[in-house]
């Protein structure tokens, strides 16, 4: 796929990028740089910020617009309870896990072996939940064990 520069914008096909509305663009934006080495490629109104193959746009919350009528965007007010969330791969999560260490980044738990991969979760500044995984041995064909239900 052909981009124009470092922006998500292909001359053909499509691309999918991930939009979080943010309370604080500027902090919200260091943090995706710093933390998973991603490229702001444009500052604000919106901030994007490059990272690997992918995109994190953010803009503050607001109101209706024309295009969406009856829609209000606004961050995150329980982190406790959440329908999505931005999932991230690595190559070695014990690197990965150290150097968000190093930058300040609390995670939920250590990374924990789920037999087809090592996982753990992070918030970033607005409370959105982010899985940060490295398929172990899902490569190998072994898949986790179910997760429990519902509490």
């Amino acid at each position: 796929m052909e981009l124009h520069g470092d922006l998500p914008a292909p001359t053909h096909g499509l691309l999918i990028t991930h939009f979080l509305t943010v309370r604080d663009v500027a902090v919200s934006r260091r943090f995706y740089a710093d933390v998973f080495g991603g490229e702001a490629v444009m500052e604000e109104n919106p901030a994007i910020v490059k990272i690997a193959n992918s995109w994190i746009i953010m803009n503050p919350g607001g109101g209706p617009t024309p295009d969406k009528p009856d829609v209000i965007l606004e961050a995150p007010q329980n982190g406790d309870r959440t329908s999505c969330f931005l999932n991230v791969r690595v190559a070695d999560m014990a690197a990965f896990y150290a150097h968000a260490v190093a930058k300040g980044v609390h995670f939920l738990t250590e990374p924990i072996d789920r037999v087809s991969e090592l996982r753990c979760y992070l918030r970033d500044p607005d409370g959105y939940l982010i899985e940060v995984g490295q398929s172990t041995g899902l490569i190998k064909g072994l898949q986790a064990k179910p997760s429990p239900g519902p509490r």
